[in-house]
């Protein structure tokens, strides 16, 4: 039989951590002799066990001996185990009552019940999300030192207000970017956290990126450019969209990817290496966005095909709301000709022209590469690929 010995210590400042101690060594059923000196240890000793399921033999001045209790006896009666703490331990529906409780936990009966309205795990669940949380995590980069902001930058007047209206252009896309993960954050059940993660650093991925968009902008100017009621209107739309299979859908899939390629665009004909490093880094993290998006919804949609009617739908739910608008700010179309021309003749912005053609032609491209990839036809993908906001977000 184990024993313990409290010495003066009562259970009152911690002398129920040593009984608790001591019984985790005996098995359900086995005996800890507890001996002290504390006067209250005979009404001490009895009312702890009865509020921990065990069971106490006897009692005298002296101590007493207790019978340890099965784990489902007593306080943790219904408790219940939240699945496992590794993914491969995700319930299909995460109940209310597990609430904020740590996958793999052992969850108290009785608790309050939380309202987690994304709450299964065909909802939200990608199997790439840990690894994706994982890569952004080690990704992430510090604008401080990431962006070269103290290299030359002694552009044309003219160049450099292209470069102010694409930055201010991508601030405002960004910010719809941050906006739609982050009002899904506290509708995820914890219980999917890989999901909650990669969220997470979606947002901060987003907020960084406003960071060095702005910067660039105001780096050689005191001013920001011009926002559209076109621009605006399209990207209300998706702050608007209440579903997350589909706020995901239109703003990963279809948008983030298309902006995967304007930053790439962006990159390659910058006239100099801040913006050309803002943009690269930005591209990086977007892909990832993207990514995660394909995948939960290609495990959604093979859950739930009709899933894919509705994605289409929305689609031409948001091209019909937007069709009278004017579309792509012309100041960042005319800006995006002049990057990619590099020069002001004739030839060059011929050339600048050509290559913004071709870059709508690759966003085109893209998305209907990503729409295959959730089992669109090549026809369908073409058709709504073609209904895509010319705001490219």
């Amino acid at each position: 039989m184990s024993h313990v010995d409290l010495g003066d210590l009562g259970l009152d400042r911690g002398g129920h951590l040593l009984i608790k101690q001591a019984l985790s060594t005996v098995p359900v059923g086995g005996v800890v002799q507890v001996i002290g000196r504390h006067p209250a240890l005979p009404v001490h000793l009895p009312a702890w066990c009865r509020a921990q399921g065990h069971e106490v033999v006897e009692v005298g001045p002296g101590g007493g001996r207790v019978r340890r209790g099965a784990a489902e006896v007593g306080r943790w009666a219904g408790a219940e185990r939240a699945g496992g703490p590794a993914p491969d331990g995700l319930v299909a529906r995460a109940p209310a009552t597990w609430g904020l409780a740590a996958r793999g936990a052992l969850v108290e009966a009785g608790g309050p019940t939380f309202d987690y309205p994304l709450d299964r795990r065909e909802q939200v669940w990608a199997d790439d999300a840990p690894r994706l949380y994982t890569q952004a995590a080690a990704a992430q980069w510090d604008p401080a030192t990431a962006i070269p902001w103290d290299a030359a930058v002694d552009l044309p007047a003219e160049v450099e207000a292209a470069v102010t209206q694409v930055m201010t252009y991508l601030i405002e896309n960004e910010v719809a970017a941050l906006q739609v993960p982050a009002r899904f954050l506290a509708k995820v059940h914890p219980h999917f956290r890989e999901v909650l993660q990669v969220l997470a650093v979606q947002v901060a991925d987003e907020a960084r990126h406003i960071e060095v968009f702005t910067r660039r902008a105001l780096l050689r100017g005191p001013a920001l450019g011009l926002s559209t009621v076109g621009g605006q209107a399209s990207l209300k739309t998706l702050v608007d969209e209440p579903d997350f299979a589909l706020a995901s859908f239109l703003l990963s899939v279809m948008g983030e990817g298309t902006f995967v390629s304007l930053l790439k665009f962006i990159a390659d004909h910058a006239p100099d290496p801040v913006t050309a490093a803002v943009a690269r880094l930005s591209g990086q993290d977007e892909a990832r966005h993207v990514a995660f998006g394909l995948a939960h919804l290609r495990r959604e949609v093979d859950h739930d095909p009709a899933l894919r009617g509705r994605l289409a739908a929305a689609v031409e739910r948001r091209h019909s709301a937007l069709q009278h608008t004017a579309g792509l700010n012309a100041e960042v179309h005319d800006a995006l000709v002049l990057l990619a021309a590099g020069a002001w003749t004739p030839e060059a912005i011929g050339r600048g022209h050509d290559r913004v053609v071709a870059l709508v032609g690759e966003m085109d491209q893209g998305r209907r590469h990503r729409l295959k990839m959730l089992g669109f036809t090549e026809g369908e993908a073409a058709a709504l690929s073609s209904l895509h906001t010319r705001n490219f977000m």
